[in-house]
């Protein structure tokens, strides 16, 4: 168990000025993680080599790894319901799993074999047990996605947006797509960088709205989305290509994704993977984490300051209002703002 302290000498917020940023690894392994789950204490995780598992919070010593296929397959997706974990691979074939919580037996549930599928992310409202998960798109430009709701019938009648030539989604931190209430929010990239965004109530009839975000190669647009309420709304990413790059790549809403407003254009640390609301701040305090850094904003994300040059962390995911957990190349971090 390795813990470290780092001072931040920064303003956050009006109660925050000097900061310990406390940092304990969790997990070191060859992997790499770009799906995280909280449950019973422990963080759960899915990566490269088929590998999936979990780590406890309070002791590193307890945890648990197996594989979920003998093929050498890449997760980046890991959603959960109250008596399950499901996680599709990238690629095709794209093979869908279900993971028991009482006794981690996987049973194989769908096989893909659609040329150009790519499962970039799965969610699960788990208070209704509803969820979708998201591929890239058809050939054809139109949509492909797995739609999980009670009001599923056979052959829906579906009235779902077409993909501009290049767009498709990005699967860094599995969380781009968000969901509060019966609204969910989908984010692509490429080409275009939109939004679509559909109500439970009309779970076929999705919605796509432009945006201001950097868009128009293959590596720009929006990696990561998250919504504190049905209003209020973050979008992050930029170019994996050219990180350093900090040009439109943070947008906000203040009207559940109808309209976007770019902040702190040149004037961010750049590229980001996973962006999180911090728990009970009403959307004001936000952390965003990419390959090389990781921000903290506390104003709605207007402003960014850089709290650690960390490299190779790509998700994150609030414990507390006061924890994180963050994974990315071979570890899982817990970081504890004291």
């Amino acid at each position: 168990m390795k813990k470290s302290a780092l001072i931040i000498l920064c303003l956050f917020s009006q109660f925050i000025f000097s900061q310990t940023l406390e940092t304990e690894v969790l997990l070191k392994d060859k992997i790499s993680i770009r799906a995280l789950q909280l449950y019973d204490g422990k963080v759960w995780y899915t990566g490269t080599d088929s590998k999936f598992g979990y780590v406890s919070l309070k002791d590193s010593a307890d945890k648990k790894q197996i594989k979920l296929s003998s093929e050498n397959l890449q997760f980046r997706t890991l959603a959960q319901t109250k008596s399950s974990f499901y996680a599709i691979n990238i690629a095709s074939p794209a093979k869908w799993f279900t993971i028991q919580k009482s006794d981690l037996k996987v049973n194989l549930n769908m096989i893909d074999t659609t040329k150009t599928v790519f499962y970039d992310a799965f969610v699960f409202d788990q208070a209704k047990n509803r969820g979708i998960a998201i591929s890239d798109p058809n050939e054809d430009g139109s949509s492909k996605n797995l739609i999980f709701t009670y009001a599923s019938r056979k052959n829906p009648k579906t009235d779902f947006p077409q993909y501009f030539p290049g767009e498709a989604h990005f699967a860094a931190s599995n969380t781009n797509i968000a969901m509060q209430g019966n609204w969910v929010w989908i984010a692509t990239g490429g080409m275009k960088a939109r939004i679509f965004k559909f109500n439970w109530s009309h779970p076929f009839t999705w919605k796509a709205i432009e945006t201001p975000f950097i868009q128009g190669t293959s590596s720009q647009g929006i990696y990561s989305i998250d919504f504190y309420d049905k209003n209020f709304g973050i979008a992050v990413g930029g170019d994996y290509t050219k990180q350093a790059e900090n040009i439109n790549n943070i947008a906000t809403t203040n009207d559940g994704g109808e309209t976007w407003q770019i902040q702190a254009s040149g004037k961010n640390a750049g590229y980001k993977t996973c962006v999180k609301i911090r728990p009970k701040s009403k959307g004001k305090d936000i952390i965003a984490v990419g390959d090389q850094n990781i921000e903290f904003s506390s104003d709605y994300g207007k402003t960014w300051t850089k709290i650690s040059e960390e490299k190779g962390l790509y998700v994150c995911e609030w414990v507390d209002s006061n924890t994180l957990v963050f994974a990315g190349k071979d570890r899982i971090v817990k970081m504890t703002l004291r």
